[in-house]
């Protein structure tokens, strides 16, 4: 038994050691210090951020992955952003778009096949067709376009975002930042009479601010290059930035190494505090936490699996290992979040579907703790992965650590009625995933111990309980924030209404099985069915469009929703149907 659980940990502890160290190895880029580049702070979306995540949020927005290709090979954020600001056209040949309507393509002339990536260059020969359908797309009111409209809009959008890339440090069309130095300061040995100045359009169209405050300003207003140009082009960061430009274009590795170093100096001299924030951020997004947890997770279940059939002591012990191992990673990307935001877990949608998981798994844990039967980790890691992946989707959008909407810039509310709510969803959607679990395992292989039913069922009941505690106490907190936020209590809102509806079902479930009303199938059933409640408080409600919760819409997620509450309906009838209705209808095809 020892070693039994000296293998599991040591199993975990190189899973975990793999998760974490094994993203942090980089490599030079054609002899170039990308990663020295890549983790340079700058201004966007209202927040300092390293230009990793700039180059990682534009990519996922542009491409829904965090890489490119050229010529069959893969291009990592760090080059990619490299090649975008200082040699577009290289960047422009590589396949930075991806397009999924046939109509889109078939606007643009372009033949759908199974490779849905496509260059700039590409669609570049079709932008007049596209602004067209842009124009005609934006005349419609927002809740009567249709599928192709909305496609339209998104691509022209993310066009518009790589154009504006482009376009950040030096204009196209120009010939360099270093031109556009010496035509405000000559520099010997340059010509300028004849250069055209092109700071005002990079002053315009530039998509993040690279230059800090400098003495005497406010901490906060940091500049972009065409700023810094017109107003004199004194700013300490101008000169070496435009030399590292001039360095990666011309092919030098030295020189760019050493106009790095001088510009990274230059901005820890006047904003210290942003360097060390966007390195901690830059390990973060290397180690991707949560990326590390899906396949840990993944692991964690198919050992369950396997362990039911083979080894089932070793491998149910070392499965629950990777699953501490990958709570471990989930704990850590999560608390990164906290500390790199300076805010609460739960600020949007996609850090609620990475708390959710969370939670889930932190359940799991303790359930398989009591019960060590490997129910608690396969259930657990399922809903791990599966709210990662949701999270993975959510994140296509761009920034996940993007500033807070008004209505939650409220740290004590938010910290306490959204976080408290959202635990309440994580111990719902378990009870269910054990429900499902049940009902799967009725119908498979060997009928179910006695024991083994009691326990699941003592599972559901506890979860439950739990689950209703903290949805309760997490709607009663939200409407002390609503009443003072929004000056009333209650207002009958549809995420109002589906946090009451978790509550009150909730509460059904436990009393109907706390007075016999029902019984162990129709517990389960009913367990299931709520996470069709929960899944359409949590996301459902954003999709009506209406109330003050409405700021998570997403028309897109429709489609995955109702799939999702189609096949808890096929688990609920799956889990009342009996076991002898498999072998009756098995003995009436075989006498067929």
């Amino acid at each position: 038994m020892k070693h039994t659980a000296a293998i599991a940990w040591l199993c975990g502890v190189v899973a975990l050691l793999v998760a974490i160290f094994a993203p942090l190895a980089v490599s030079p880029v054609r002899g170039f210090d990308a990663h020295g580049f890549a983790v340079l702070p700058v201004l966007e979306g209202g927040r300092i951020k390293p230009l990793d995540s700039v180059a990682r949020n534009s990519l996922l927005m542009l491409r829904s992955k965090q890489s490119a290709r050229i010529d069959e090979r893969s291009v990592g954020p760090d080059e990619w952003i490299l090649d975008v600001l200082f040699r577009p056209a290289e960047a422009d040949k590589m396949q930075s778009f991806v397009i999924d309507d046939p109509e889109v393509l078939g606007i643009l002339g372009l033949e759908q096949t199974a490779d849905r990536y496509y260059s700039f260059d590409t669609l570049a020969r079709h932008v007049d067709e596209l602004e067209k359908q842009f124009q005609l797309a934006s005349s419609v009111e927002p809740t009567q376009r249709n599928r192709f409209q909305s496609a339209v809009l998104n691509l022209y959008e993310r066009v518009i975002v790589y154009h504006r890339l482009r376009n950040s440090v030096e204009a196209l069309g120009s010939l360099g930042l270093a031109a556009e130095l010496a035509k405000v300061h000559p520099i010997p040995g340059i010509d300028t009479s004849t250069l055209e100045s092109h700071a005002a359009e990079l002053a315009q169209m530039a998509y993040f601010r690279p230059l800090p405050p400098v003495a005497g300003e406010a901490p906060d207003l940091w500049h972009n290059v065409g700023e810094a140009l017109t107003s004199g082009a004194s700013h300490p960061g101008l000169r070496p930035l435009a030399l590292l430009a001039l360095a990666y274009r011309e092919g030098t590795p030295e020189e760019f190494q050493s106009a790095l170093t001088a510009y990274r100096s230059a901005i820890v001299e006047l904003d210290p505090g942003a360097v060390a924030h966007a390195q901690r951020e830059e390990i973060f997004n290397r180690i991707q936490p949560f990326f590390g947890g899906m396949w840990m997770y993944v692991l964690a279940c198919l050992l369950v699996f396997v362990s039911w059939i083979w080894k089932p002591e070793l491998l149910r012990a070392v499965a629950f290992a990777v699953l501490v191992a990958g709570a471990i990673v989930h704990t850590g990307g999560l608390f990164s979040r906290i500390v790199l935001q300076g805010r609460p877990p739960v600020t949007n949608l996609y850090s609620s579907a990475v708390f959710v998981g969370w939670g889930a798994v932190l359940l799991g844990i303790a359930l398989e703790r009591t019960h060590k039967r490997g129910f608690g980790t396969a259930v657990s890691s399922i809903i791990g992965f599966a709210s990662l992946l949701i999270a993975h989707h959510l994140a296509s959008s761009g920034d996940t650590m993007e500033m807070m909407r008004a209505v939650l810039d409220s740290n004590f509310w938010l910290a306490t009625h959204v976080v408290t709510i959202t635990i309440g969803y994580s111990a719902t959607f378990l009870a269910g995933a054990i429900a499902i679990g049940y009902a799967i395992r009725k119908h498979i292989g060997s009928p179910l111990e006695p024991s083994a039913a009691r326990d699941l069922l003592s599972m559901v009941y506890a979860v439950v309980s739990f689950g209703l505690l903290f949805s309760f106490v997490g709607t009663v907190l939200g409407g002390i924030w609503a009443d003072q936020s929004w000056g009333r209590f209650w207002g009958w809102d549809p995420k109002e209404n589906g946090a009451l509806l978790i509550v009150l079902w909730n509460s059904i479930l436990l009393h109907a099985r706390r007075f016999g009303f029902a019984r162990e199938r129709s517990i389960m059933a009913m367990a299931i069915f709520g996470n069709i409640i929960t899944s359409f408080s949590w996301f459902g409600v954003n999709m009506l469009g209406v109330g003050l919760h409405s700021y998570g819409f997403m028309d897109s997620a429709f489609q995955a929703l109702a799939g999702f509450m189609a096949s808890q309906v096929f688990f609920i009838a799956l889990c009342m149907l009996p076991r002898r209705a498999k072998a009756a209808a098995h003995a009436v095809a075989k006498a067929a």
